[in-house]
């Protein structure tokens, strides 16, 4: 161990027992604690150089006369490249705390504010549609609240009193089509129903005319006032409503990957501490602020008390839950270098050893690591800096994962033994295992279908070990089936049978397969033109063994043609 363990020590003891104590007891607390100053190694036992089993506990002759050889305590599996190795209490002395790696689905949390805003999509513009001036203002001032059907102004215009008197003269004339176009025109200026009824009950023009609220909700952007001379365009005020509330807030982007849309939202303000509003992000906005490089969001809020008002300055926390799971580690844990980022692992006997990880995401508590540690690690969460300067001198840096309890190949089967569930599969090789490329014998698990293998077939299978020391097949997908026999030969046609796409052929002899010549039906595949085929023709065709005979090419034979062809394909 190096000196900088050594010092930590001599300041921890000094911390307790003053400066003596550190003279008289620092070289105590050293010695037999670190165990990499281990004595000199004994050896266990002395054995024949050509005969292993002949072992003695001392040096001397083997029955050839040759010295015996002595034979040492192998070094421990356990002991890893780049570990720091520390007695018990040392690592207490030292403060080493640790963890353990969490699998579980990502939380994200992210902090901002906002402010409150009328919601758009439930807010109303006043406009007139035709020039006037406005004679009465039935409405205060910005924010008054406001009822449907409340009257906002009244409005002279010479052009309504001329559609008036449009509409009047058309009654009066009993012209049905001309009173439909008048009361079309009045009720695109926004009159009212009611007027417009009043007026064919009356008869007499107005000169001026109300309008109303279509809407309940407060006055917001009230631009007019009494005498104000208005025309189509003119923005007279809005209704807005305050059932429904929308709130914009701001994320830095980096942590614009945790924001989604219909995400839980929630709020809180200051004007009603102790409280909270539930939402949810209604709209992610599609481009950054050039100023700020921050993504806005618009979020929205029931507010059925109304108590939430537009400006109001609100704090608030979006919540995130991944659906899959991740393996995580505290942000304490984790050693940031600039150019690589570490974690120390705790190993098993008193050993630790820093590893390189690849970070994912962060929150408030945990770091997602996409790799460099296994979900049964504890990682050191204290202390770590120190057992990472002393690791960090001989580690590779690289974190052995454990061989694989299973593994996928992909090989040919050789021969299958349905009753003893034995399958011989010459494979490819299995780099997780270690194994070259070989022929074996596997055993078919229970979970398999042995009835579905049989000579020939490539396919990838899984293999797992079993019990008993032999190597099961837990799962198998066949790739190709056996490749099929065939032969091409000379025939005659005899019969067609287009429907079911039968031919008989009176063939010649197979001599590969030591056949004479036979007359069979055969079975034409669908790329055989059954139309162009007659009988009494003499073809050279090519057959396939299958369920059944099926013909695959079939051609007009050759004149000097008189024998089979007996390659097989």
């Amino acid at each position: 161990m190096s000196g900088i363990i050594k010092n930590l020590l001599v300041m921890t003891a000094g911390a307790a027992l003053g400066v003596g104590g550190v003279i008289l007891f620092a070289p105590a607390v050293l010695q037999g604690q670190l165990s990499t100053e281990s004595a000199e190694k004994q050896p266990l036992y002395w054995v024949a150089p050509m005969d292993a089993n002949y072992r003695r506990d001392q040096p001397g002759k083997s029955p050839m006369g040759m010295d015996l050889v002595p034979v040492y305590e192998e070094a421990s599996d356990s002991t890893v490249a780049g570990a720091v190795e520390i007695a018990p209490q040392v690592v207490n002395n030292l403060g080493v705390k640790t963890a353990a790696v969490i699998e579980a689905p990502f939380e994200s949390r992210v902090d901002t504010v906002g402010y409150v805003q009328y919601s758009e999509d439930a807010l109303v513009h006043i406009h007139p549609r035709i020039e006037g001036w406005v004679e009465a203002l039935f409405v205060e001032s910005t924010g008054s609240p406001v009822e449907q059907g409340a009257p906002l102004y009244r409005l002279y215009s010479p052009q309504l009193v001329t559609a008036q008197q449009e509409l009047l003269i058309a009654l009066k004339r009993g012209n049905r089509i001309l009173a439909k176009a008048a009361r079309s025109r009045l009720a695109a200026l926004q009159v009212p129903s009611h007027f417009i009824k009043e007026l064919e009950r009356t008869r007499e023009v107005q000169q001026s005319v109300t309008f109303y609220a279509p809407q309940s909700g407060v006055i917001e952007n009230l631009s007019v006032r009494e005498g104000f001379y208005v025309k189509p365009g003119t923005t007279l005020m809005s209704i807005a409503k305050l059932d429904e509330v929308w709130v914009e807030g701001e994320v830095f982007a980096n942590q614009a990957a945790f924001v989604t849309q219909g995400q839980p939202v929630q709020m809180s303000l200051d004007y009603f501490p102790g409280q909270q509003w539930q939402g949810s992000v209604e709209y992610i906005y599609p481009t950054l602020s050039t100023d700020t490089r921050t993504l806005r969001l618009r979020m929205r809020f029931a507010n059925p008390d109304q108590r939430l008002r537009p400006n109001m300055f609100a704090s608030l926390t979006l919540f995130a839950r991944d659906s899959e799971t991740t393996l995580m580690v505290p942000r304490e844990a984790v050693i940031r270098t600039g150019r690589q980022d570490r974690v120390v692992v705790a190993l098993e006997e008193g050993q630790f050893k820093s590893v390189a990880v690849q970070l994912g995401r962060m929150n408030d508590r945990y770091i997602e690591v996409l790799d460099g540690v296994l979900q049964t690690d504890r990682i050191v969460t204290s202390a770590q800096f120190l057992l990472d300067s002393e690791s960090s001198k001989s580690s590779d840096f690289l974190r052995m994962a454990p061989a694989p309890s299973k593994v996928w190949m992909a090989g040919e089967v050789n021969a299958v033994t349905p009753a003893e569930r034995l399958v011989n599969i010459s494979h490819e090789p299995a780099p997780e295992w270690k194994w070259p490329a070989m022929t074996m014998n596997f055993v078919a698990s229970d979970q398999v279908d042995i009835n579905q293998l049989e000579k020939g077939q490539t396919l990838h299978f899984e293999v797992a070990k079993g019990e008993a020391g032999d190597y099961q097949i837990t799962g198998i997908h066949i790739m190709s089936q056996p490749r099929v026999s065939s032969a091409t030969v000379n025939g005659t046609i005899n019969r067609i049978d287009i429907e079911n796409r039968v031919i008989n052929i009176s063939r010649d002899a197979i001599e590969k397969w030591d056949r004479p010549a036979a007359t069979m039906d055969f079975i034409a595949s669908e790329d055989v033109d059954l139309a162009a085929l007659t009988v009494g023709a003499v073809v050279r065709f090519t057959f396939e063994v299958r369920d059944d005979l099926v013909i695959t090419e079939l051609t007009p034979a050759p004149t000097h043609a008189n024998h089979s062809d007996t390659q097989q394909h």
